[in-house]
């Protein structure tokens, strides 16, 4: 067996460069014979240690119709650190043109990782890990504005119920059950997202008594940042590539829903 201190950063390093190179599935081919070889432990090992834009673009690949050993086993903090990045890959024309394309796709990927396995552990770190930065609480704003109604109806069932919540709406949205992890994984997290959404409020108690209008294409009184305006928002949050993600200073103002 090779020795873990030349082995690991050579695969670290050839992973890379087929990632930049845009050959995901032979990227995908070495970490898969890294698992044979050294055990899932040396994959995530190596994910660990990926620059976060390559793993964005390694698992931007990816959604939850196609698996991968990358959407299994990274870590979550390096998930958490790369979802700055997937704003690099959405080109300009698709944001101002299909904005909601994007961001089915974000909730695809975000949904793909989230629930790879069975593990509830990691769901909950996963979910905390990626809504404890600004940038990871508009990421899931952006997803909860594809069908914000229905996200109200959750904040207001959490607000009513704390944790006998059902996650039940007028709605079949596969975003709710999504929505109910992240508030059960971290408060912060799903109050900092709701925020973003909508910004005008300074607690998630608040958002208990709004009613959006039935039509979509009607203006609420209240302000709801839109799709194409978080998307945008995200990409001015990218981190430079020297810069280490950290977490914000926007701070939660709730209670502790789920005790």
């Amino acid at each position: 067996m090779s020795d873990d201190k030349t082995y690991l950063p050579a695969l670290s390093r050839q992973v890379s460069e087929l990632v930049l190179a845009g050959s995901l599935q032979h990227a995908e081919e070495a970490l898969s014979q890294a698992a044979d070889q050294q055990g899932d432990y040396a994959v995530a090992e190596v994910l660990s240690t990926l620059p976060p834009q390559v793993t964005a673009l390694h698992l931007a690949g990816f959604d939850g119709s196609k698996t991968s050993l990358a959407t299994l086993l990274v870590p979550p903090k390096a998930w958490a650190e790369s979802l700055a990045y997937m704003a690099a890959t959405w080109p300009d024309d698709l944001i101002e043109d299909d904005p909601e394309r994007i961001a089915e796709n974000l909730f695809n990927h975000v949904h793909g990782v989230v629930y790879a396995t069975d593990d509830p552990e990691r769901r909950a770190e996963l979910l905390a890990e990626a809504s404890a930065t600004d940038y990871g609480a508009t990421v899931f704003a952006i997803i909860w504005s594809l069908a914000p109604k229905e996200i109200l109806e959750v904040s207001g069932e959490i607000i009513a119920k704390g944790p006998y919540v059902t996650g039940q709406t007028s709605s079949d949205s596969d975003i709710v059950p999504l929505a109910l992890e992240l508030a059960k994984a971290s408060e912060d997290g799903w109050d900092r997202s709701l925020l973003e959404l909508f910004p005008e409020f300074r607690h998630t108690a608040d958002l208990a008594d709004v009613e959006l209008p039935e039509d979509p294409d009607e203006e609420s009184k209240f302000m709801q940042r839109s799709t194409k305006e978080l998307l945008y928002r995200l990409r001015k949050q990218v981190p430079s590539v020297r810069a280490t993600p950290r977490r914000g200073t926007r701070k939660s103002m709730g209670t502790d829903i789920f005790s």
